[in-house]
């Protein structure tokens, strides 16, 4: 049964399960946006269009199903999913003769995409409604923190695409788009690699937002004043992202497109893509202590072997993440990054084991241990995969496709172990003793 501390926790955060599934209904049409539009894919529009119509009658769905919020609860889903898709909609609203030139139908294509939205998630809510108003989630913030936490891992692996196609400075200007305001670039243009670097681009955006509203939501609602702190530290690194992201573009602040004005950056290159890893270990951390099962466990045995060596595994994985990063963008400290996988891998080993042989009854711990270990071995395998792969190349010279897949999986999954040790350090902290 929760404690009345848990009670009055939940009572706090009304309205946070609107926001996951809202946020978590557009991230997904995101998702699948993303591939079905990939350089290649030919996806037929009429299944492009149906599959991002299935995403909103499943929002509703869960809306009714999970909140007990019936109707109105799709409903408020479905608006919330059409308001933000407002952001990669502009795509289809300007012409391409002149920047921002926006159509005459935008004034019927903006509130159109409310309205298909909230009908949508209205139409889903009547599948899911159970028929009584008792909600199966109490307190929806540890699903809103997850999909701020799986957003920010879809733009890991996006990113990761630019990098492998070497796509990084396709659009030369920021923040516009060659002249565009970054939201109303024509998706016609968008193609090879400004489509990788512009999606991501966008991508970056609503993780931003997702952010923003998740600290104002904390700030305005958790009683525990140091996780408001985090919120908003999370909110300063996604800020702080955003502009090594562009400054990695142009060198300084301008909104000039020209190649000769422009400075790239490739050491902020290698920066970004290490607070990328960093803010995205944030997110899984505070996703872990809005959780019931964070608030309402106690340390109830010794283990301070386990805690430091849970620390020290996460130090030796950011630096092995860094080599990763300066390797992907500079072909530099190769050998340095093999040495960094033997010793993580072999700290990797010892934790994990650890945790599953001496903490066979504390599931959380255990899972840990399985993740670690299994995560591990993948990473060894694809490791050597990337090392053969990276030697790859076309007939005209760029990225070859094995070698671009291979090394953002080998990436993927740098972050996950990454996501991994983050939790071993929080948990070995809240269930151990030092």
């Amino acid at each position: 049964m929760p404690t009345p501390g848990t009670l009055t926790t939940q009572a706090y955060h009304r309205g946070s399960d609107l926001l996951a599934l809202g946020f978590g209904t557009t991230v997904a049409m995101w998702a699948i946006g993303y591939v079905c539009r990939f350089p290649g894919m030919n996806t037929p529009s009429w299944l492009l269009m149906a599959l991002l119509v299935a995403c909103l009658l499943a929002g509703g769905f869960l809306a009714a199903r999970l909140t007990g919020r019936g109707l109105l609860g799709g409903l408020q889903v479905g608006l919330l999913a059409g308001l933000l898709n407002l952001l990669v909609l502009g795509s289809l609203l300007t012409g391409t003769d002149s920047p921002n030139q926006v159509v005459p139908t935008a004034l019927l294509w903006l509130p159109g995409s409310l309205l298909a939205g909230g009908a949508l998630g209205a139409l889903g809510a009547l599948a899911g409604r159970r028929g009584t108003d008792i909600p199966l989630i109490r307190n929806g913030l540890p699903s809103f923190a997850f999909v701020a936490a799986a957003a920010t891992f879809l733009l890991l692996v996006v990113g990761g695409i630019v990098t492998g196609n070497q796509a990084g400075l396709a659009v030369t200007d920021w923040p516009n788009s060659y002249g565009y305001n970054m939201f109303l670039y024509p998706l016609s243009r968008m193609t090879g690699g400004i489509y990788y670097e512009h999606v991501h681009r966008l991508l970056g955006s609503l993780v931003g937002l997702t952010t923003l509203v998740l600290a104002v939501h904390l700030l305005v609602t958790e009683p525990r004043a140091w996780l408001k702190r985090l919120g908003l530290a999370a909110l300063a690194l996604v800020i702080i992202q955003g502009v090594l992201g562009g400054l990695r573009v142009t060198g300084f602040f301008t909104a000039s497109q020209d190649p000769s004005v422009v400075q790239p950056n490739l050491w902020l290159a290698v920066i970004h893509g290490v607070t990328g890893q960093v803010f995205f270990g944030t997110m899984v951390a505070l996703t872990a202590f809005t959780t019931h099962r964070w608030q309402e466990a106690t340390a109830s045995r010794d283990g301070g072997l386990d805690r430091k060596l849970s620390t020290i595994l996460l130090v030796v994985l950011v630096i092995q993440l860094t080599l990763g990063s300066l390797l992907r963008h500079t072909d530099m400290a190769l050998h340095l990054h093999i040495t960094g996988a033997v010793i993580a891998l072999g700290l990797g080993v010892f934790m994990g084991s650890r945790l599953i042989l001496k903490y066979a009854d504390e599931p959380i711990l255990k899972r840990l241990g399985h993740g670690m270990l299994h995560g591990l071995a993948l990473q060894l395998i694809l490791g050597f995969v990337a090392l053969y792969a990276r030697n790859l190349t076309t007939a005209d010279g760029s990225p070859h496709a094995a070698d671009v897949i291979i090394t953002t999986i080998h990436q993927a999954l740098g972050a996950l172990l990454l996501a991994t040790a983050v939790l071993a350090v929080i948990w070995t902290r809240r269930l151990l003793r030092p």
